[in-house]
């Protein structure tokens, strides 16, 4: 694959993708650095997308692992992170994190043993615990919807695990050496609440199967002062040259299998020097591509959100996929979960609805004001709880003066006389009377998403569509 300057026009129109930053040209817009072998760019173009969330999901581990003992949002490999409060606007470890549930979460390898977790009674709260593999796949989500409320003992096993499962355990097969356990539990966020549920986090247990029945005590973690741990992930994925990505690419396939389903396009990559099992060979990519791919194969990526091959619903100035958690070969759709929301569940469990835009000719933006209203009996049809999230251009929250970042019936807003409920969505508070139903935003441009957590099945419901959101609305 050589690149040289020739006029070979890769298309006529150029976008700025909906998220992406406008520095970049879209895939289908005219490229400066023109290509000898344009099919050869596709190729690899079609390997970052396809990698993208394996070499995110890495980046992430690295930055959430890369402390001694548990701090916060972080703890090292094989030890359980207990969020004790919602995360706040210096939150920066994912994209588009959620102020409704305190996260019980952790990174651990089960390459080369099983790992139990223990999950004590529930006593009928809701929650949730995904595990997603390398890939982001969630693999297995036990909690209030699959597996009940009640005490139970998981074993989570590698891909190539063949012993026996202990009496009283369920088994989860992972494909992957790389787990990440995304837990999530309900809390109405008020000092009592939290104090049952820092009760319910403190029983959880993690362990290696081989010390199950003992005393354990996790390891220490080893600080690596080379890891980046101020720069958001998404940026550090994004600023990879296209040889650093496909080297760490091919590495992280070595203990994270890609599965059958992905031969047809493995075959088609080994020409570009991508084979699982197999390092990565750094003189397949031209020396001309290494910045250029990465660009243009991102843009490609979060051009998907406005694409129109039925992957995302689009309704009132609201985009939404029940395509999320597991996605087969639609690897551009995962990517683009990955993107900008790494660690989604599955549709059954959470649908994550999101208006970047109130119209395709403007931006939200702080310096207007806007109101959502549900009408009575039209609230979000869900059997876990919903959330409207403010954040800003970065998916990341909002820094505002009452320290709000969703808006739900946890806190407690006020119904019209009706029976109807409006959310005033601006930077200034809409005054004291007003002020329960206010979600505030930043003085610049900002995003929303609607979260559905366990969304009904049952008509209405977000799953087929025939529950419809209300538009957010500019007032005067």
């Amino acid at each position: 694959m050589n690149v040289s300057r020739r006029n070979i026009l890769l298309g006529t129109a150029a976008f700025a993708a909906t998220g992406a930053a406008t520095r970049a040209l879209a895939w289908d817009g005219p490229i400066a650095d023109l290509v000898d072998d344009a099919d050869g760019f596709k190729l690899a173009s079609d390997a970052y997308v396809y990698g993208y969330p394996l070499v995110t999901m890495e980046m992430t581990r690295r930055v959430i692992t890369n402390v001694a003992k548990p701090e916060g949002t972080r703890a090292p490999m094989g030890t359980l992170i207990k969020l004790r409060e919602y995360p706040d606007a210096s939150f920066r470890d994912v994209t588009a994190p959620n102020a409704d549930t305190l996260y019980t979460t952790a990174f651990f390898d089960v390459g080369d043993e099983p790992w139990v977790v223990s999950i004590p009674d529930m006593k009928g709260r809701y929650f949730l615990l995904p595990f997603l593999d390398a890939w982001t796949n969630v693999f297995q989500v036990p909690g209030a919807r699959t597996t009940g409320t009640q005490a139970q003992t998981l074993l989570v096993t590698g891909p190539k695990w063949t012993g026996t499962v202990p009496d009283g355990m369920l088994q989860l097969k992972s494909p992957t050496s790389m787990v990440w356990m995304l837990g999530r539990i309900y809390c109405t966020g008020t000092p009592e609440d939290y104090k049952e549920v820092h009760a319910l986090q403190d029983q959880f247990k993690l362990q290696p199967l081989s010390t199950w029945g003992k005393e354990y005590t996790p390891p220490a973690g080893k600080v690596d002062p080379a890891i980046d741990m101020k720069t958001a992930v998404r940026e550090q994925v994004n600023n990879l040259t296209a040889t650093e990505f496909f080297t760490l690419l091919a590495d992280l396939m070595k203990r994270n299998p890609p599965s059958k389903a992905d031969t047809p396009a493995l075959m088609r990559f080994v020409r570009m020097g991508l084979a699982a099992g197999k390092d990565f060979n750094p003189k397949v990519i031209e020396s001309g591509w290494d910045k250029r791919l990465p660009q243009l194969s991102y843009d490609r990526i979060m051009l998907h959100f406005l694409s129109r091959d039925g992957d995302f619903s689009r309704e009132n100035g609201w985009s939404y996929t029940t395509k999320a958690g597991i996605y087969g070969t639609n690897y551009i759709q995962r990517a683009l979960i990955t993107a900008i929301g790494l660690g989604a569940n599955r549709p059954q469990d959470a649908v994550y609805p999101t208006s970047l835009k109130p119209s395709v000719i403007e931006d939200y933006n702080g310096a207007n004001k806007y109101v959502l209203r549900f009408e009575k009996g039209e609230l979000p049809p869900a059997k876990g709880f919903w959330s409207l999230t403010m954040y800003d251009e970065g998916m990341f929250f909002v820094a505002n003066p009452i320290n709000r970042y969703s808006m739900s019936m946890r806190t407690n807003p006020k119904l019209e006389s009706d029976g109807s409920l409006t959310i005033y969505i601006q930077n200034e508070s809409p005054g004291a009377e007003k002020e329960a139903n206010w979600l505030p935003a930043p003085q610049g441009k900002f995003h929303l998403m609607l979260r559905l957590y366990w969304p009904d099945e049952n008509t209405p419901s977000i799953l087929d569509g025939s529950w419809i959101i209300p538009p957010v609305v500019k007032v005067s």
